[in-house]
C-alpha cells in the first residue's frame, strides 16, 4: 500500500508540475508580441526594448522633463508669436524654451544613435544572407528596423504628452505652437533615424561617420531651399508649406534606408554600378535637382522635387526578376548509375 501511495503521489507532483509549465507558457505566449506582427519588427523591438540605450534615455528624460518645465516656469519665458509656426522650422525648438530642446536633443539626437549598430549586426555576421533566404525582401529588412527605432523615439516622445498639457494649461502656450514643435521633432527623427541605419550598412566606423555627415549635410541643404521658399512665397506655414515639410520628411527618409539596402545585395552583376556608390552620388546631386526644381516653380513645386527623388531613390537600386510567365529552367539530374 506505501508503494501504491508513493507512486500515485508522485504521478501526482509531475502531472502538477506539468500543469504549471503549460500555465508559465501560456502566460509567456499572451505576454508576447502578436503574430501578426512583421518578423522583422518583432524581433528588433524584442532586442530593442531591452537595450540600455532605450531604458536609460526614456527614464532620465522624465527626470529631465520635470526640471525643464521648472527652470522654464521660474524663467518666465513663453512662446514668441509668429507666422512662420510650422512642421520642420528647427527654430521653434531653440525659442520655445528648455522643455523642448531637451525633448529634441533626446529625440532627434541620442535616441537615434542606436541606428549605428543595426545593420552592422546583420551584415558583419551574415545573417542579412538567412534573412534574404525567406521571404522577407530587402525592403521587409530595413523598414523593420526603422520602424522599430523611429516608434522607440516617438514612444519617449508620447511618454511626454502630460507635460506638454500641464504647460499648456498653466504656461498660456499656444496648441498650434506645440503642434508644430511636435511635428518637428517626430520629422526629423524620422530622417535621422534613416540616416543613422543607412550608415550603419557600411563596415569601418570612419566610414559610417563620413556618411551620415553627407547625409545630413544632403537633408539640410535639400530640405531648406522648400521649404524657406515655400513659406517665403506664401508669407506663412500654410497648407503648401506643410505639404513641402512631409514631402522632405518621406525624401530623405526613403534615401537613408535605400542606402542601407543598397548595402544587402548578395550580389552585383558584371555591368551593374555598385548600388550604394550610386546611392552617395544621389545623395550628393539631389539638392541640386531640388533646389532647381524649386527655383524654376518660383516656390511652389519643391514638394514635386523631393517626392520626385524619392521616386528615383525607390527605382534606382531594382533587383532584376524574370517574368512571372517564363518558366524556371529544368534542373539538370544526371540519370542514375546502371548496376
Amino acid at each position: 500500500m506505501k508503494i501504491r501511495k508513493s507512486s500515485s503521489t508522485s504521478s501526482s507532483l509531475r502531472c502538477r508540475d506539468e500543469a504549471d509549465r503549460l500555465a508559465s507558457l501560456e502566460t509567456i505566449w499572451k505576454n508576447d508580441l502578436p503574430e501578426r506582427l512583421d518578423p522583422m519588427m518583432a524581433k528588433e523591438l524584442r532586442q530593442s526594448l531591452r537595450r540600455s540605450s532605450f531604458v536609460y534615455p526614456f527614464l532620465a528624460i522624465q527626470l529631465f522633463a520635470v526640471a525643464a518645465m521648472v527652470t522654464e516656469f521660474r524663467i518666465g519665458s513663453a512662446a514668441e508669436s509668429s507666422n512662420y509656426v510650422g512642421m520642420l522650422n528647427a527654430k521653434l525648438l531653440w525659442i520655445s524654451g528648455p522643455f523642448w530642446m531637451l525633448v529634441g536633443g533626446i529625440c532627434v539626437v541620442i535616441m537615434p544613435l542606436g541606428g549605428l549598430i543595426l545593420m552592422g549586426q546583420e551584415l558583419e555576421e551574415g545573417n542579412h544572407e538567412l534573412l534574404l533566404l525567406t521571404k522577407l525582401d530587402r525592403w521587409r529588412i530595413v523598414i523593420g528596423k526603422f520602424i522599430t527605432l523611429w516608434g522607440l523615439c516617438a514612444l519617449t516622445f508620447f511618454s511626454l504628452l502630460p507635460y506638454v498639457v500641464v504647460r499648456y494649461m498653466i504656461g498660456g502656450i499656444e496648441w498650434w505652437h506645440e503642434a508644430a514643435c511636435a511635428g518637428t521633432v517626430l520629422g526629423v527623427a524620422a530622417m535621422v533615424c534613416a540616416g543613422m541605419i543607412g550608415a550603419s550598412a557600411f563596415r569601418r566606423i570612419a566610414a559610417r561617420i563620413a556618411v551620415l555627415v553627407l547625409f545630413l549635410g544632403s537633408m539640410l541643404a535639400g530640405s531648406a531651399a522648400p521649404l524657406l521658399m515655400s513659406a517665403g512665397v506664401t508669407r506663412s506655414c500654410g497648407i503648401h508649406y506643410h505639404l513641402t515639410a512631409l514631402a522632405a520628411v518621406i525624401c530623405y527618409s526613403v534615401m537613408g534606408l535605400a542606402l542601407a539596402r543598397s548595402r544587402l545585395r548578395l550580389s552585383i552583376l558584371a555591368y551593374e554600378m555598385n548600388p550604394s556608390s550610386m546611392m552617395i552620388g544621389l545623395l550628393i546631386f539631389s539638392p541640386f535637382v531640388i533646389g532647381m526644381i524649386t527655383a524654376f516653380s518660383i516656390g511652389y513645386g519643391g514638394f514635386i522635387g523631393l517626392l520626385g527623388m524619392a521616386f528615383v531613390t525607390c527605382r534606382l537600386d531594382s533587383t532584376f526578376k524574370a517574368p512571372k510567365w517564363i518558366s524556371p529552367p529544368q534542373a539538370k539530374v544526371p540519370p542514375p548509375l546502371p548496376p
